[in-house]
């Protein structure tokens, strides 16, 4: 950031009447300083678009296709996937838009909120922006980069995804495959300018976050509400950037002017963010922060409490998201029963996913869902164990340590609530699940069953954890790599066992190690041992932070 500050100095005289001075070296800046974040993006949905591809093409036939779009007319399938369009000819092309847009644009708009806000409100929070804005840099320079960069990098994502589905796909059209992309970048690049828009309102990065995420939240319900109104979406489905992608009717009947509504958004939220920025301080918010108690809670002395403070936000959202999501996943269960024992008749590879035994497909799929419980609480367990990293690149973990606080203490504190959250996680994605699946009538697996999915699934969370821990502690700048196991996890859990791969292969992954708890036998060791392994990392973790020297961003 210094060495930016430097060459904007060196750029020659300084134009305080140009509010856009210094654009360009910023946006370099920006480009190679999220370098690897940008390429891991890029990669991961370019591949979440060709292994969707792929899938629908070799693992669904034409029969399991119609089945599919079935489920995908009901209720909770328009909630969960899109308003409908194409389902009377339910290609894998169709089914790709009508399924995967959601998810791909609930992906680039966490992306999207989280770059403008670290190079926006995080940056003036940090002091970094006042030592840039003392150079020759105009006031709108770096939300005018945060943004040009954004709209790049989406382009980028839309480029490589459209160009991995025509490769993994045949007879795919490649204006509708980039028609997919570009809509899906445009209803992110929305919610970019919101957080672009409520990096205004609040000094905070973590509320601005909070705000834009909960907008996209509201988005979702409003997009939801309206399709389920009507098929092909209502009056009401407009109202939502989410609706205007899924309304380009890729695959089906492709249009091009629900895109021109994003773009439009965008730059009336960029107009009202650049009125709002005039009209602030530099470094506070719109809104004035709050004030506090005039005398801290005594419990409030404790890493503990602070702990908790830090993370209760997030294990609430997160919380409330899954819980929401796996319930409307259990009421799914009432036609998804005879759709799998058709599926199963017709295709053998569903067939090692749900057995062959038709009383046992319900049991056989909850036990499918409880994987994904386990990566969704798996990835908070990663985010969480994060946490004390940019605690201490922020330099506010000195600031703690400086007191009658130990570093074992506080990593500790940071440790225990993390994984108090991941088994909360766990605990409401779980019996929310059951709950879904009492309101259809489905009595068997009973409560117990999904209580021993909990069990099992709680130490190989915390063994993700436990990762994150000891790499922050010997290696804090690998802590990102925290994710590579997850994602290997679940890529072997999934798939292992359709691949044939090695049974030493698959053992890699923690959740090879948990039994079926909707089968008819439980073996309680390998969670026993996942539990041991994760305490273990822990206290590595916890070790290597005593042993090394604390490091500052």
């Amino acid at each position: 950031m210094t060495l930016v500050a430097n060459r904007l100095t060196r750029t020659g005289p300084v134009r305080r009447e140009s509010a856009l001075v210094g654009v360009g070296l910023l946006s370099r800046h920006i480009l190679r300083r999220d370098r690897v974040r940008m390429s891991v993006w890029v990669l991961s949905i370019a591949a979440f678009t060709a292994y969707f591809t792929v899938a629908l093409r070799t693992v669904f036939d034409e029969a399991a296709l119609a089945a599919r779009a079935a489920v995908m007319s009901t209720p909770t399938g328009i909630i969960m996937g899109g308003p409908g369009y194409g389902l009377d000819d339910y290609t894998p092309s169709v089914a790709m838009a009508n399924e995967g847009v959601t998810w791909i644009i609930l992906a680039l708009a966490i992306m999207s909120i989280v770059h403008v806000v670290r190079h926006t409100r995080a940056e003036e929070e940090s002091s970094r922006s006042e030592l840039v804005r003392a150079s020759a840099v105009g006031r709108h320079a770096p939300a005018v980069a945060a943004l040009a960069t954004l709209v790049l990098h989406l382009l980028v994502i839309a480029g490589a995804g459209a160009a991995l589905m025509l490769l993994a796909g045949e007879e795919i059209a490649p204006a509708d495959a980039l028609g997919m992309m570009l809509g899906c970048a445009g209803s992110a690049l929305v919610f970019g300018a919101v957080a672009l828009l409520t990096s205004q309102i609040t000094a905070h990065a973590r509320t601005a976050t909070g705000l834009a995420l909960a907008v996209f939240a509201a988005s979702f319900v409003v997009r939801a509400a309206g399709d389920v109104q009507e098929v092909g979406g209502s009056a009401l489905s407009w109202f939502s950037p989410i609706g205007w992608a899924q309304q380009m009717r890729a695959f089906v009947d492709l249009r091009w002017w629900p895109l021109a509504l994003s773009l439009a958004a965008t730059l009336v939220l960029l107009v009202v963010a650049a009125l709002l920025a005039n009209r602030r301080d530099f470094g506070a918010g719109l809104l004035a922060a709050r004030p506090g108690r005039a005398d801290a809670r005594w419990m409030l002395r404790t890493p503990l409490a602070l702990a908790w403070i830090q993370q209760r936000g997030g294990l609430f959202w997160t919380s409330l998201g899954t819980g929401l999501m796996f319930f409307g996943t259990g009421t799914m269960m009432s036609s998804l029963n005879d759709m799998v024992s058709d599926l199963v008749e017709t295709n053998p590879v569903l067939g090692q996913l749900f057995g062959t035994d038709p009383s046992a497909f319900a049991a056989s799929f909850l036990g499918v869902m409880a994987l994904f419980i386990g990566v969704t609480a798996g990835a908070y367990a990663v985010v969480m164990g994060q946490r004390p990293k940019g605690e201490e690149g922020s330099g506010r973990l000195e600031l703690q340590l400086a007191g009658p606080v130990s570093r074992w203490r506080w990593l500790g504190a940071q440790v225990v609530i993390a994984g108090s959250g991941t088994i909360i996680v766990i605990a409401v994605s779980t019996y929310a699940m059951w709950a879904g699946t009492r309101t259809v009538g489905l009595e068997d697996p009973g409560l117990a069953d999904f209580s021993l999915v909990v069990a099992s699934y709680v130490p190989a969370c915390l063994v993700f954890l436990g990762l994150t821990t000891a790499l922050y502690g010997w290696a804090p700048r690998l802590t990102g790599a925290g994710w590579l196991p997850l994602a290997v996890g679940f890529f072997l859990a999934f798939f292992g066992s359709l691949f044939e791969l090695p049974e030493w292969v698959q053992g890699i992954s923690p959740f090879h190690w948990i039994p079926d708890a909707f089968g008819d036998e439980y073996d309680a060791a390998g969670p026993v041992t996942l539990a041991a392994i994760a305490l273990a990392l822990l206290l590595i973790g916890i070790l290597g932070l005593r042993r090394r020297d604390l490091q500052t961003a």
